[in-house]
């Protein structure tokens, strides 16, 4: 029998569409370089802001890479690979999510050439690895240490940070504010949760504070109740202030009269004995977790006993650190030991609404930041580079070490990884120096933002650093090639290392994709998350 007529053996569904070999690879990288193009022209203290606008109408204005790529409705597989490092990066550090995502895109571009000159993905899967295992050991050479103690050098990281993110006007009081912040939290592990920020519309950033205490958005829950208590003893309370309802149905029958005012005078003792016993314990302050009963604002007010009610749970953890107080969850156990205190706790008018300030705590272990500034978009967008600020000065911090930035960094590892892979043998080599060449990338992009020659500079660059000088970074403002360390451009180390290992990881696993497939007609028989990709 003739093998002509064999019938043909289909392995997936009708209507799948499938690319494969260089033709996915080249798909993939694409898709990836475009989600880099996009955020790159927010890099750098020149960068440019994107507008945002959901399906609703809402608008974000911001140049913070990780916001700017959460609110893009991105629907390419690949593409959501590189928005995971963005994620990834925010997560373990709070910024460099925009030089993470470069970095990614110049990757996979440096090894689309690569691909074209038949260079196999796995050899430069394998030289990307090596090179950056390289490039973590060489940052280590380039390193200063930092401590709690050189404050100086903790506003450097902190004005770093904030630089291009529309804070310019105030970041050296903005600065100031996110070290003491650091710095008050700091024997307790670093744990920035410990340091709230809140935000309110009126004013202008230079009126933004830091609390050594917490702010509540809330306020006190009767008109007749003290604005405000000094020398407060705090009683934390995670139970209702109020009757509780039966935990099954129940119905009760009354058929005199005398019976209801019984029923309502018991009701009454029942509220009365709860506020009784918070006053026995000490406490002129209540924040309650829970409802307050109409009935017992009235006796707490005539008490003369500050409350506010359904505070957020994590409100109620930072006053407890703040204050020193430890959360009740049954009045009856409310005693003077469990009280938090502070200097005072007061009702403050702020712009156009109420908030409570607790002031004034002893060796607070939990702080508040509060922004102000002209307009929402604007006060947001202070909020970002505030947390961006924060999260680098902890990582500096924990680890202890941190590097030159304005690109001094990416030049000085492109210089060494292109010296290290002349030691290789083979394709690897290339791979290496790809990598090396792709680095230029974070000096090329500053000078592009700023509308300076990125040629001149990335050659003025190479020159300093050829002669050693291991700090020699852009001066955007100036367009000229300065020390970094000496104009105050310090990063982490953490931001960079991360980066580094994130991008050269997604990059990896892209290049290692040489079959797509999309299964239009499994919709149907499946409907999920991988249904439909693109």
């Amino acid at each position: 029998m003739s093998n002509n007529h064999i019938q043909p053996i289909f392995i997936l569904p009708e209507g799948s569409q499938r690319s494969q070999g260089k033709n996915a690879q080249k798909i993939n990288i694409m898709a990836a370089k475009m989600v880099a193009e996009t955020v790159r022209t927010t890099l750098g203290p020149k960068g440019m802001d994107k507008m945002l606008v959901d399906s609703l109408g809402d608008v974000t204005i911001t140049n913070d890479g990780v916001t700017i790529l959460e609110e893009m409705s991105i629907e390419h597989p690949s593409a959501k690979m590189i928005i995971e490092i963005a994620k990834t990066q925010e997560d373990e550090v709070g910024d460099g999510t925009t030089t993470a995502v470069v970095l990614a895109g110049e990757f996979l571009k440096s090894a689309e050439g690569l691909l074209d000159q038949n260079i196999h993905p796995t050899v430069i899967a394998r030289g990307y690895r090596r090179a950056t295992s390289k490039a973590i050991e060489l940052l280590e050479e380039i390193t200063k240490p930092v401590t709690a103690k050189d404050k100086d050098l903790l506003i450097n990281i902190a004005t770093t940070a904030m630089t291009g993110k529309g804070a310019e006007a105030a970041r050296e009081d903005l600065a100031e504010i996110a070290v003491n912040s650091i710095l008050k939290v700091n024997e307790d592990k670093l744990d920035t949760d410990n340091i709230k920020i809140e935000k309110k519309v009126g004013g202008g950033v230079e009126d933004s504070e830091l609390v050594e205490g917490i702010i509540l958005d809330k306020e006190r829950v009767h008109k007749g109740m003290p604005p405000s208590v000094k020398d407060a003893q705090i009683a934390l309370i995670n139970t209702p202030i109020e009757i509780r309802s039966t935990e099954m149905d129940a119905k009760i029958q009354i058929t005199d009269p005398n019976q209801m005012q019984s029923f309502i005078d018991q009701e009454e003792k029942m509220l009365r004995d709860m506020v009784n016993q918070i006053e026995k314990s000490g406490a002129n302050v209540v924040f309650c977790q829970k409802g307050i009963d109409d009935m017992a604002q009235h006796f707490l007010a005539k008490k003369k006993i500050f409350a506010v009610r359904r505070v957020k749970k994590s409100d109620m953890e930072n006053l407890a650190r703040a204050t020193g107080g430890t959360v009740v969850s049954n009045l009856e156990d409310l005693t003077e030991a469990d009280l938090g205190k502070a200097g005072i706790v007061e009702e403050v008018k702020t712009g156009d609404e109420e908030m409570i300030y607790v002031r004034g705590c002893n060796n607070p272990k939990s702080v508040t930041i509060l922004i102000r500034g002209g307009t929402e978009h604007y006060v947001d967008e202070i909020k970002r580079a505030m947390e961006d600020a924060i999260g680098d000065l902890a990582a500096a911090l924990r680890i202890g070490k941190v590097v030159p930035g304005a690109g001094a960094t990416e030049i000085e590892i492109a210089g060494k990884l292109s010296k290290f892979a002349e030691t290789l043998s083979g394709k690897e080599q290339l791979a290496v120096k790809a990598y090396a060449h792709s680095l230029e990338i974070i000096p090329k992009t500053l000078a592009e933002n700023a509308g300076i020659d990125p040629i001149d500079m990335l050659t003025e660059l190479k020159a300093a650093h050829e002669k050693g000088e291991k700090g020699a970074g852009l001066d955007v403002y100036e367009a000229r090639v300065v020390d970094s360390w000496k104009m105050g451009v310090v990063e982490p180390l953490k931001v960079k290392t991360q980066a580094l290992t994130s991008a050269s990881e997604v990059a990896v696993m892209i290049l290692r994709i040489d079959d797509i497939i999309k299964a239009e007609g499994m919709k149907q028989q499946a409907p999920g998350p991988d249904a439909s990709m693109y």
